[in-house]
């Protein structure tokens, strides 16, 4: 296990997470606010292989599951990398399913908590897309807007959040 959070599990990838997995990554509500285009199951697996362990060692990028600690169920991801700036970034996406139930706060704020305290990190950020209205909900939930950009790679309008550890912690 990586951490916990009051109702969720946040641990390494395993292929018995496969079908979950690919229920979040092929459902076009869930990656076309992202956006992502959604993808097969043989992509999916793909993606899901190179997030389970061993990862490479690159530490500038972890991703995990994320598990509700009632039913041991994956409900989405978690991740924490770098931006186009060289800043720590945190990310996370959720099963359908699963939306509504207050698990992405939970997801972000325990992600906040790890990367402050456990690997204590100074700042942070969060790109979304702006028209992702249940991300940019959250993330305001913790942090603070600080510009906004046309990502070309994504073809849409981003919003770059951010928040210093010594603004989180107190």
């Amino acid at each position: 296990m990586i951490f916990e959070t009051q109702r969720l599990l946040i641990r390494e990838f395993t292929t018995t997470d496969s079908e979950c997995f690919f229920d979040m990554m092929g459902n076009p509500n869930v990656m076309n606010p992202i956006p992502l285009k959604t993808l097969t199951k043989l992509e999916s697996d793909a993606v899901l292989e190179k997030f389970t362990p061993p990862q490479t060692e690159d530490l500038e990028k972890r991703v995990w599951a994320v598990i509700e600690k009632k039913t041991f169920e994956f409900i989405g991801l978690c991740a924490f990398l770098k931006n186009d700036d060289n800043e720590n970034e945190i990310g996370y996406r959720l099963r359908e399913k699963f939306w509504g139930n207050g698990y992405g706060i939970e997801t972000a704020k325990g992600l906040l908590d790890y990367c402050f305290s456990t690997l204590k990190m100074l700042k942070i950020t969060a790109d979304v897309n702006t028209s992702n209205v249940n991300s940019v909900k959250i993330l305001s939930k913790f942090m603070t807007p600080v510009k906004e950009f046309f990502n070309k790679k994504d073809n849409c309008t981003d919003r770059r959040y951010q928040i210093t550890r010594e603004n989180y912690l107190n």
